[in-house]
């Protein structure tokens, strides 16, 4: 089957304790290893999403803006 470039899909089992196994295909193309976070999204009509990496720091960007930094209280 032809798929468009960089576009892919896979099928994965939810086990017992709702767990899913990420495909190793997967994990390579997307940089994934053990003990990464991932961030999961969802919507309840378009279903679930887990954006890449980069999100987190995209995310904390706009949350608290990429101006300016703060130095952290010891």
């Amino acid at each position: 089957m032809r798929r468009p470039k960089g576009k892919y899909a896979w099928s994965v089992t939810v086990g017992a304790k709702g767990q899913i196994v990420i495909p190793k295909e997967a994990r390579e193309i997307f940089g994934i290893a053990p003990g990464d976070t991932l961030l999961l999204l969802g919507d309840r009509t378009k279903g679930i999403a887990i954006p890449p990496k980069s999100t987190f720091t995209q995310l904390g960007a706009l949350v608290f803006g990429a101006d300016e930094t703060e130095e952290e209280e010891e």
